[in-house]
């Protein structure tokens, strides 16, 4: 499919589109346009000729049906929550299923269905009035689609594994607008595409999941230092870490500190060390895992305590939020070594904006136990994922706050692994980064599923895996 149809060429078809339409369709011209064209990263600036916002999979295959018809090219909105800003595009068809939110439960299977929209707040709260929990990302916005179809890791990751680790079956909208079924016993190589080759396969309109026990209320919080303090607290925290149950999550991030209320006032502003960490288990047995942590150094404040889960996850949404503009490197860790730790509290020096992060989330434990080729995810042998988040609001300072990025990149790249993880891959990276989150042999695999699935690339508006020719 071309980009090069004219939105006035469409004005007779839109009515006809509308006509058992059950969601909204959109023009330039409609109240509502440039909301629903606007996502995430504030840097990501298009004008689809059509919007469609379906509200379930019979809207999904009309909308590609008429994107087809009318030679569009077609970019998938769902949670929305991506750096690379791939859910919308110039001249297209926009499918946003954002209103596709719905959330179902059973608490006796232990097994949710979750619609293409929803949010990953929407499944925790849903599956925690029942005591049970999906293993996601670290900010509740996050749109559960684009976590899932990249692989997706979170702070239950080390206890339950990756998001796809629990996916049981995905239903979708293929390329040439059949409604399909993809699990172990019902195509198959589809499902085994779908765990972590992103969005290159069909318009996913449900999942279903496998959910796990955890009690509503969790021991976690970060433990926050003065960034002088970094490099000896980041080494004896990994240490901690590493010797440490699978219950144990950590996150640490370098930023300035934010003017939250557990923090003293004299730091707000300051470069500090965050080291957020939760015990997924019981509260009391959490007390004495985390001690070794939250007894390393001095710390400015402490703020680890009894927490709802479902407050936890929302802890750092206000750091993440929409209407920033963002640019992203992440390098994946085998360990946390000297080496690294020096150059992230380096760089650390030289942040700019408020709003910038250097993230490091431990990995490891239930996600190395699971087969290397029962999925696309190919880095289950990381021990910590580095994702360095630029992040700033003019537009006149975008080529120094992605030049900061790329520098400390750079200087990291001969203590990483090589790999990339999709979820984090910002929109000017090359194809040979794609390759990089799965190596040879997987992405040939990759590229035969979308040979049988998709082979005109209709859905190419992703990190894209070309079909096998």
């Amino acid at each position: 499919m071309s980009n090069t149809a004219e939105p006035q060429i469409l004005k007779d078809e839109v009515d006809a589109l509308r006509t058992g339409f059950r969601g909204d369709v959109l023009v330039p011209v409609d109240e509502g346009y440039d909301e629903a064209r606007s996502i995430w990263n504030a840097m990501i600036d298009k004008h689809p000729a059509v919007i469609t916002q379906p509200l379930g999979a019979s809207d999904v295959m009309a909308a590609v049906a008429f994107a087809r018809d009318h030679e569009l090219e077609v970019a998938i909105h769902g949670g929305g929550h991506n750096v690379a800003g791939n859910a919308v595009c110039d001249d297209g068809l926009m499918i946003d299923c954002s209103a596709m939110r719905s959330v179902r439960v059973d608490p006796e299977q232990q097994t949710a269905w979750v619609e293409s929209g929803a949010l990953l707040h929407d499944v925790d709260v849903e599956a925690q009035a029942h005591g049970l929990v999906l293993p996601g990302g670290y900010v509740s916005s996050t749109g559960v689609a684009g976590l899932t179809l990249g692989g997706g890791f979170g702070h239950l990751s080390r206890t339950f594994g990756l998001t796809v680790d629990s996916l049981r079956s995905v239903e979708l909208v293929t390329a040439d607008g059949r409604f399909v079924t993809a699990s172990e016993s019902e195509n198959p190589d589809l499902f085994w595409a779908l765990r972590g080759g992103g969005g290159n396969f069909g318009v996913v309109t449900a999942f279903e999941f496998d959910l796990h026990q955890l009690d509503p209320t969790v021991l976690a919080g970060p433990v926050v230092y003065d960034i002088a303090d970094a490099p000896s607290v980041m080494r004896e925290a990994a240490e901690a870490i590493d010797q440490g149950p699978d219950e144990v999550a950590c996150m640490m991030a370098i930023r300035k500190a934010p003017p939250a209320p557990f923090l003293p006032e004299e730091v707000h502003g300051e470069l500090v060390l965050m080291v957020v960490v939760m015990y997924a288990g019981d509260v009391t047995e959490g007390e004495s895992v985390l001690a070794p942590i939250r007894e390393i150094g001095s710390p400015i404040a402490d703020a680890v305590g009894p927490k709802p889960y479902t407050m936890f996850q929302t802890m750092f949404d206000g750091a993440t939020n929409a209407g920033a503009r963002n640019y992203w490197k992440a390098h994946y860790l085998s360990e946390m070594s000297d080496e690294a730790i020096d150059i992230m509290c380096e760089y650390a020096t030289t942040i700019d904006s408020p709003e910038t992060t250097i993230g490091m989330m431990a990995l490891g434990r239930e996600i190395s136990r699971r087969p290397a080729d029962s999925t696309p995810y190919q880095h289950r042998d990381a021990e910590w994922v580095v994702n360095i988040q630029s992040r700033w609001r003019e537009a006149s300072e975008d080529d120094s706050h992605i030049g900061w990025a790329r520098d400390l990149f750079d200087a990291l790249t001969p203590h990483a692994t090589g790999g990339a993880y999709i979820n984090f891959i910002s929109q000017d990276e090359s194809e040979q980064r794609v390759h990089d989150a799965f190596g040879d042999a997987v992405y040939e695999r990759l590229a035969a599923v979308k040979a049988e699935w998709d082979p005109e690339n209709v859905f190419h508006l992703n990190h894209n895996i070309q079909p096998d020719q």
